[in-house]
């Protein structure tokens, strides 16, 4: 997940994503725009059509307020595939392409609205914005309704109580993905499609196991990097704050991390048992979300070897994957290796159209359902620009969305050997709505979810791999982690 800050004004937003609330991964500095980020206002109508098995069924509201039958819309009007998916933004871990839209915020009961105090209005809306989209009509087996009555007849002497009682009526759902983001962390979110944040070019990510956040990877020349922060340092206090409760997300480090260009930011980590002190500068950081180079003489296989790295999905790049492509076979690369690890995901369509690359026309990609059962499935239009050539999936546990949506419409069409650990298991869609006003933050809302080409649903689950392998090679070595084994003839 990537975590920027803007100058951004906006109203009332919404946005589609997919890997933002994987809360596994997070990166902190900003972006440029020419690698890493395409602003779009493009949106276009799904079509409806039936996969070839239906998905489980989805059941109905127990409230009145579910009369909606609002469509998702896609970011990349244009892009090449028969239907377009229900997605329609951003990613949390780095490049991102976002869709604005203006949400309109009717009183959530026109009788009794006008008595609300300001608190009372911030709770039905709060309430209103998860009942219009939340995924799962029942509600966590609740009367929702019934929830939203009695939060609105407690007094709140304060909006803190309030938001306070918004986080617990959300946290009633059992759904971490579904939850209040305060003013700072909605704004991290939204302004990460501006890139006007200044960091220290470190991204972060979520153990798994421990769930403490460590520094996944450090962008090179950036202030962390420069000042001897290191992968897999694990985050235990930022400028006075404590991470080391096991209950801190990236996000949350994240939004105490960036701040103002030049500015300081005192950090503490935890490596091998030891801790370490930082003083790091904040500054503007280019993020390369997809890099390539060409390993050689490895004893892994003869000749050349391409490897491309894509740390996170933006509208751009399939593009800039086709072009490295294309750059790694002039230089004699025969085969090919993509390396996901530590990828949380991004923009969907981003996902969805880099494995198209690779695939020949009229494969299925991945199948989406609304809260209404609507079901999208995603095709390939044409060929791709490589079919034959011998590819190689490199993943690991923090390899999540559309990352996984990635991985599995290759691994499921036959396509490449995926290699590594199985992932992490993320196959739901999130939206995140402000609330009227702007001061008051928003919440995010899990709204849709997705299956493989094969009808899997890997939310919790993952993607086991074809062959298990050691991930814990460098960054930029990525066939250290192969054997010989892999590169079998698809």
């Amino acid at each position: 997940m990537s975590i920027f800050s803007s100058s951004s004004s906006l109203a009332s937003v919404a946005i589609t994503l997919i890997a933002l609330f994987h809360l596994n991964s997070c990166s902190v500095h900003s972006f440029a725009p020419s690698s890493s980020l395409t602003l779009s206002s493009k949106t276009s109508i799904l079509q409806k059509i039936s996969p070839a098995r239906p998905f489980t069924h989805i059941q109905a509201s127990n409230n009145a307020n579910d009369g909606s039958r609002n469509r998702i819309n896609d970011g990349l009007k244009g892009s090449p595939h028969k239907n377009t998916l229900p997605t329609a933004i951003t990613s949390a871990i780095v490049a991102l392409s976002l869709l604005v839209q203006p949400i309109a915020t009717p009183p959530a009961s026109a009788s009794d609205y006008a008595s609300f105090s300001p608190e009372q209005r911030f709770i039905a809306e709060a309430w209103r914005q998860v009942d219009n989209a939340y995924i799962d009509r029942t509600f966590n087996h609740q009367n929702w309704f019934q929830l939203r009555q009695d939060a609105l007849k407690k007094k709140y002497k304060s909006m803190d109580e309030a938001r306070s009682e918004v986080e617990k009526l959300l946290g009633s759902l059992g759904d971490r993905y579904t939850r209040y983001l305060s003013p700072a962390k909605y704004d991290s979110i939204v302004n990460a499609a501006t890139g006007n944040v200044y960091g220290v070019g470190v991204e972060l990510a979520q153990d798994k196991e421990a769930m403490r956040v460590i520094a996944s990877d450090v962008e090179p020349n950036g202030p962390a990097a420069k000042g001897g922060l290191k992968p897999k340092d694990v985050f235990m206090e930022v400028d006075g704050v404590r991470f080391d409760d096991g209950k801190a997300t990236p996000d949350d480090v994240a939004v105490v991390v960036r701040g103002p260009e030049g500015s300081k930011v005192g950090v503490v980590v935890e490596r091998d048992g030891k801790t370490v002190d930082f003083i790091l500068t904040r500054e503007p950081i280019k993020i390369t979300s997809v890099r390539s180079y060409i390993g050689e003489n490895s004893g892994v296989v003869d000749g050349k070897v391409g490897v491309i790295r894509i740390k996170s999905f933006s509208g751009t790049t399939a593009e800039t994957v086709k072009s490295e492509l294309e750059g790694l076979k002039k230089k004699g690369a025969t085969k090919f290796v993509l390396d996901l690890r530590g990828n949380p995901g991004g923009l969907l369509p981003g996902g969805v159209d880099t494995a198209s690359l690779f695939l020949e026309a009229n494969k299925p990609v991945v199948f989406v359902a609304n809260k209404n059962g609507v079901v999208d499935a995603q095709s390939t239009l044409g060929d791709g620009v490589d079919l034959d050539s011998q590819l190689v999936l490199l993943v690991d546990r923090n390899t999540a969305s559309a990352a996984e949506v990635m991985t599995a419409a290759l691994k499921e069409n036959k396509r490449v050997t995926v290699v590594g650990e199985q992932t992490f298991g993320k196959g739901i869609v999130q939206t995140i709505r402000q609330f009227e006003g702007g001061e008051n933050g928003g919440v995010a809302v899990t709204i849709a979810r997705y299956e493989t080409p094969e009808h899997h649903d890997i939310n919790k689950q993952g993607i086991p791999v074809d062959v298990k392998t050691n991930v814990d090679c460098g960054k930029e070595d990525a066939l250290a982690c192969l054997s010989k084994e892999v590169f079998k003839k698809l």
